[in-house]
């Protein structure tokens, strides 16, 4: 008696594979409506030939009918020309002289559940294999499905009128709502107004050398965007640091306590009232903290899956990702890992904020030296694929040698410098800077030592 396993039969729906055939046949220009399908779609071996002879002449603009489509199949020597013509037959009959759209989608959604069975027992066999280590098994059972989800869409060209209209309508919405915001707002008020908010699938960069408070920018925006939407949630990858150790300090900026005050437990009663606020404030935002140091762009597509109503994802940091396909090659690495977030962006429609290191500058030219696009390390392709670029730079950190300990953790004055954006102008913005508290803030928009609102 046969096992289960032999009578199964792989996805495929024949007369369908047949029909659009024999209506291409008969009507050549209908070949338009379905060329998204692929040879590997259709599922019996003479109808991939057929279909790979239809589409090469297509492409070559010869004449389709049986005549040089039996000739064509002929010279290929998969036919003999008795053959070919019988089979011609056989599919010119099964044409229905129909719209053969909705059989093209039936192939090809049946060619992607093979596709799926194939995936699935690539997975199976690695993971029976015990060969390598589990996270790159891992890594490579998402790609594999993730390669065959990503099939099923394709992008057709958007008429030129369409695209205006749709813009006349943006343009008409935002004429009567001056008031609304578009994009997600940072709430630092000159960064948004030059930003126009960050925008879904936008990528953008936050530059800094070591010390400049990178994480601390990174993390005060998704504070306060989690704060603004409480219904969206804002996903945090942290490579370098612990969950545990980011949230204590997101709590410390929130309450405006001094880390080192947090870290001795010299608190006064006022610290801990600020903090008992400033922990419910945030315990009612969707803030979520991922702190894998080894984590790939696949896995972190995988964790984003699963959290609903995504608004803003942040990465801290770059330099500290990793490609194995590309290891010994840096630039290729870092470029392919862009990219990866770029389309990763764009997949989920919302903006990606990812901090990267710049290389310190030579000690003696480390006052004048402000960063610049040229700084950003390991490849280019972080430029190309940003949408924005900002730099945080501060002067007095480079007067070290000249001040305190104390006198280093009092209100300074930051540059936030956008080098990049693709959708305006490039300026540069001043912030204030609160070294103890982890805090940004717009100037003078809070008092010295008083809490965030």
């Amino acid at each position: 008696m046969p096992d289960i396993e032999s009578l199964k039969r792989a996805p495929n729906n024949i007369d369908a594979e047949k029909a659009i055939l024999g209506n291409i046949i008969i009507d050549p220009a209908s070949f338009e409506s379905v060329s998204f399908l692929k040879r590997e779609d259709f599922y019996i071996d003479e109808h991939k030939v057929i279909f790979d002879a239809i589409a090469d002449m297509a492409n070559k603009g010869q004449e389709i009918d049986t005549i040089t489509l039996v000739d064509a199949l002929t010279k290929l020597g998969t036919y003999t020309s008795g053959d070919a013509s019988r089979y011609i037959k056989l599919l010119v009959d099964s044409a229905t002289n129909t719209n053969i759209v909705p059989y093209a989608t039936i192939v090809q959604e049946k060619s992607l559940l093979r596709q799926l069975i194939d995936a699935s027992k690539q997975i199976s066999d690695s993971a029976y294999s015990e060969i390598g280590p589990v996270a790159d098994i891992l890594d490579k059972a998402e790609s594999a499905i993730y390669a065959v989800s990503n099939q099923k869409y394709s992008h057709e060209f958007s008429t030129i009128h369409s695209l205006l209209t749709e813009t006349y309508q943006i343009l008409q919405h935002r004429m009567n709502n001056p008031n609304e915001k578009f994009g997600i707002q940072s709430n630092f008020e000159e960064l948004d107004s030059t930003l126009v908010g960050f925008g879904p699938g936008d990528l953008v960069i936050i530059g800094a050398r070591p010390g400049m408070g990178k994480t601390s920018f990174a993390m005060n925006i998704a504070c306060n965007v989690a704060k603004s939407m409480p219904d969206r949630a804002v996903a945090v990858f942290s490579l370098e640091m612990d969950a545990l150790q980011l949230a204590s300090r997101l709590l410390a900026s929130e309450a405006l306590v001094p880390g080192q005050q947090m870290l001795d437990g010299k608190l006064t009663d006022s610290d801990w009232q600020r903090l008992a606020d400033a922990s419910s404030a945030l315990s009612k935002t969707r803030i979520f903290i991922n702190d894998s140091s080894e984590i790939t762009v696949s896995e972190m597509r995988s964790k984003l899956r699963k959290i609903e109503n995504l608004s803003l994802v942040v990465i801290d940091y770059l330099q500290l990702m990793h490609d194995s396909r590309y290891s010994e090659n840096r630039v290729l690495e870092v470029a392919q890992i862009t990219r990866s977030l770029k389309i990763m962006a764009k997949e989920f429609q919302v903006p990606v904020l990812l901090c990267s290191q710049l290389s310190r500058p030579p000690r003696e030219s480390r006052e004048a030296k402000k960063p610049a696009l040229t700084d950003l390390r390991d490849s280019g392709a972080i430029e190309q694929d940003a949408d924005i670029v900002m730099f945080i730079h501060r002067e007095e950190y480079y007067k070290v040698g000249e001040r305190t300990g104390e006198d280093l953790s009092d209100h300074e004055t930051a540059s936030i410098i956008i080098a990049k954006n693709r959708h305006g102008e490039t300026k540069t913005i001043k912030l204030d800077w609160y070294g103890r508290h982890f805090r940004f803030i717009s100037p003078s928009r809070y008092d010295d030592n008083e809490p965030a609102e």
